[in-house]
């Protein structure tokens, strides 16, 4: 059984070579024949270099340099686009997921499951990442329809089969985990001790953080725009009855609204306007990337492959 193993690489130079070590050490005590994809996504460091030494010294590590700053989910499409294993393991290049697990979900895959997860136990992270987390899973979960689990680690197996399926898909966005999820096949979790990054400090910034759950809401679910006419529908029922009240006082009371409560109705109309054209101009802006259909990434150089 061949054993690929793709970890998309960025502003990792002080990382690739204890990733390849440790990698090298696990895979040859399960099998022979395996090969290490490391995908550089262009994060301007030394990281290239390193990988070009590995591939120098070990034909089964394998380099691959995209020709500018694609993004995690697409260096991680161009590895699987030139694995050639029976089996495929997906994992950050970061060493927070411990390669020492792949013989475990290598235990679960031979059992008969197609897709083998991971499950994170006592996630090191900083405690703003963690609450940020647990909102974007509460409204990952709101917005569009689907549970999404936190703990769900990027170290990932599965066969041949279901990568043939995954490069199939030809979505711009390209949240693999949930990508896989969606192609169904009988799956499973295991559950994995999360680690320190072993060097540094992640790559993900708070905008990307936002720009990534914005990406997710709207991946696969049209439940924002939904619940967009669900409020103008709620905002429209209210105002109505609000109007029906100011005329009945008028001639009740000699009531008169003032111009404090007009301005708050209009600038909160006026807002609830404007998100509802943002939302739906996000989905117009994915059918905008779509329909042009541009390459997912664009590969300058390889190395051992």
């Amino acid at each position: 059984m061949k054993i690929s193993v793709v970890s998309p690489v960025y502003k990792a130079e002080k990382i690739v070579d204890e990733l390849v070590k440790r990698l090298s050490d696990v895979l040859r005590g399960l099998t022979d024949d395996y090969e290490i994809i490391l995908v550089e996504d262009c994060g301007g460091d030394d990281s290239w270099n390193r990988i070009e030494e590995n591939c120098r010294r070990d034909t089964h590590v394998k380099g691959i340099l995209l020709s500018r700053n694609f993004g995690q989910h697409y260096a991680i499409t161009a590895g699987l686009m030139q694995a050639t294993g029976d089996v495929i393991v997906v994992m950050d290049c970061d060493l927070q997921d411990d390669p020492a697990h792949i013989a475990r979900l290598l235990d679960e895959y031979k059992r008969g499951f197609e897709i083998v997860f991971t499950r994170r136990i006592g996630r090191k992270h900083s405690f703003f990442k963690m609450i940020t987390a647990k909102i974007y899973n509460s409204m990952f979960t709101l917005f569009s329809d689907k549970n999404y689990e936190l703990n769900v680690g990027s170290m990932t197996m599965f066969s041949a089969r279901v990568k043939d399926e995954f490069i199939r898909l030809k979505d711009q966005d390209r949240l693999y985990i949930q990508l896989l999820k969606w192609i169904g096949f009988r799956s499973t979790y295991v559950p994995v001790e999360h680690r320190e990054r072993y060097e540094g400090k992640s790559s993900y910034s708070i905008s990307k953080l936002f720009f990534t759950a914005i990406q997710g809401w709207t991946s696969y679910s049209d439940k924002l725009l939904r619940l967009s006419i669900y409020s103008g529908l709620l905002i429209s029922a209210i105002t109505l009855l609000v109007g029906i009240y100011i005329v009945i006082s008028y001639f009740l009371k000699s009531f008169q609204p003032g111009w404090p409560s007009l301005i708050v109705a209009i600038l909160f109309s006026t807002g609830l306007i404007l998100m509802s054209i943002g939302i739906t101009g996000i989905y117009i802006g994915k059918i905008f990337e779509q329909t042009k259909q541009r390459p997912l990434f664009i590969i300058d150089k390889k190395l051992n492959l």
